[in-house]
């Protein structure tokens, strides 16, 4: 089943096109990985897919519903989140209680009375299965600007999570970390696989190879090839626009 469908997108920033006569298909419980380099539209993709902005022509669907004006609260009542390539969290605030906002606003509490929600058990019991599922429930007292950039980044996924999402956009979840945080990263994600629908922009190219059921190559913010990691990795056009001739991340 399509999870997210995207028909024709179009956006320009003045004469220049971020994002032209683009449709991609996310089938749910996948991981559908976005590559590019850099100008080829993917963060503005993401941005029109969260709500962030608006296209200048095209469709988005998602569930089966035409979301393309929906303000980015709405789209997330609709089980669509995203989480940013920098850091987005509450520095003086601990893990739990970052978390325990996000299951805060799903239950539709002010945060004006916070102080009160922050002794609920029920809303710090679900925040706390939320780090458990990133691998954070044991630094879940430690303060965000207390814990390194992977945890951070994981923390960011949690937030995101405790909305309680049917899909996942993650605009490079991976940026800045180092090699054991990054498969860190990568095995987790993994055990998301089927239980939440994934949309991953992401630069690590063996990550994306790791991870993704489907990828789909974005040039100048057109979608030149979409298919399986095998099929992406035989592909002379992707080869030749993007990763080139000579990329061993194709054939490792």
């Amino acid at each position: 089943m399509t999870l997210l469908l995207v028909e024709r997108l179009a956006k320009s920033f003045g004469a220049v096109a971020a994002t032209r006569d683009l449709s991609l298909d996310v089938a749910e419980g996948s991981i559908h990985a976005v590559i590019g380099p850099n100008g080829a539209g993917k963060t503005t993709l993401v941005a029109q897919l969260a709500g962030e902005l608006r296209p200048d022509a095209g469709h988005v669907l998602f569930d089966g519903r035409d979301v393309t004006r929906l303000p980015v609260h709405r789209r997330v009542r609709l089980g669509l989140a995203r989480s940013f390539q920098i850091s987005n969290t509450l520095l003086s605030f601990s893990l739990l209680e970052n978390v325990a906002l996000a299951v805060q606003a799903r239950h539709g509490h002010s945060f004006r009375f916070w102080a009160d929600a922050s002794r609920d058990g029920r809303i710090n019991a679900e925040a706390l299965a939320v780090l458990q599922t990133v691998g954070l429930a044991d630094r879940r007292d430690r303060l965000a600007s207390e814990v390194s950039h992977g945890e951070r980044r994981l923390l960011e996924i949690a937030i995101a999570l405790a909305t309680g999402p049917k899909m996942l956009l993650l605009d490079e979840p991976m940026a800045g970390v180092g090699p054991e945080e990054g498969q860190r990263m990568v095995e987790m994600l993994r055990t998301l696989r089927g239980r939440v629908t994934i949309l991953l922009i992401e630069h690590d190219m063996d990550a994306v190879f790791r991870l993704a059921d489907r990828i789909t190559v974005l040039v100048y913010g057109r979608a030149i090839a979409t298919g399986t990691p095998d099929e992406i990795r035989a592909d002379a056009a992707v080869r030749e626009a993007y990763l080139g001739e000579e990329d061993d991340e194709l054939v490792a």
